[in-house]
């Protein structure tokens, strides 16, 4: 498994790269065709939000689902601890619905799944591929600063049809609000969100 460490403003220490290293050796017990685990430190200038100015995102990749998992603190090592607790509880559902599935019961429910993951604001958010495929980023860089608003990032993903119930699953597993997806059932592009709790919506694309 290999694991990448890197900043947006800010420089990330090899000692800190050491403890990420470390506090991450576990998380293969959940998952033996982990890929790679990308950890990625933001550093927030505003000192209106020191409480927290530190944010570290973890994204994992395997043969199966990204799993993602964030947080932000006032520093990055209770950050990283954070951020860590979340990865290993959805890591650990992933894992118990694989077990579910390989003993051909029914799959575990969403409800069910996500009854007990924590229900936190996040910040700007984009949906990400349920499976560890090919990603095309533009940078941010590349947009027309001359505009009154601007793209931070653009992802481009290829994607599997898949159920609700399952893409409901996967937004769970990347901490996120919304998930795209490709509806299995309609062949419609379609969005699920969360509206309230684990009260679920839809959006489809009539094309």
């Amino acid at each position: 498994m290999d694991i990448v460490v890197k900043g947006r403003n800010v420089e990330v220490p090899d000692h800190y790269r050491v403890h990420v290293a470390d506090k991450l050796a576990k998380i293969e017990r959940y998952d033996h065709k982990l890929i790679r685990v990308d950890v990625e430190l933001f550093h927030e200038r505003n000192p209106r939000q020191a409480d927290h100015c530190q944010r570290v995102e973890i994204t994992c990749f395997s043969r199966g689902p990204v799993i993602r998992a964030e947080a932000c603190t006032d520093d990055f090592y209770s950050a990283l601890d954070t951020a860590i607790a979340k990865l290993d509880a959805r890591l650990r559902r992933a894992a118990d619905r694989r077990r579910v599935h390989r003993g051909r019961h029914a799959p575990l429910s969403v409800a069910a799944a996500t009854a007990d993951l924590p229900v936190t604001d996040l910040p700007a958010l984009t949906a990400d591929a349920g499976t560890a495929t090919a990603v095309a980023e533009r940078p941010r860089e590349e947009y027309d600063d001359d505009q009154p608003w601007h793209i931070a990032r653009e992802k481009v993903h290829s994607a599997e049809p898949m159920t609700i119930d399952d893409a409901l699953f996967q937004m769970e597993l990347v901490g996120h609000d919304f998930y795209l997806f490709h509806d299995k059932e309609s062949g419609r592009p379609s969005v699920v969100y969360r509206r309230h709790a684990y009260d679920y919506g839809i959006i489809s694309l009539d094309i």
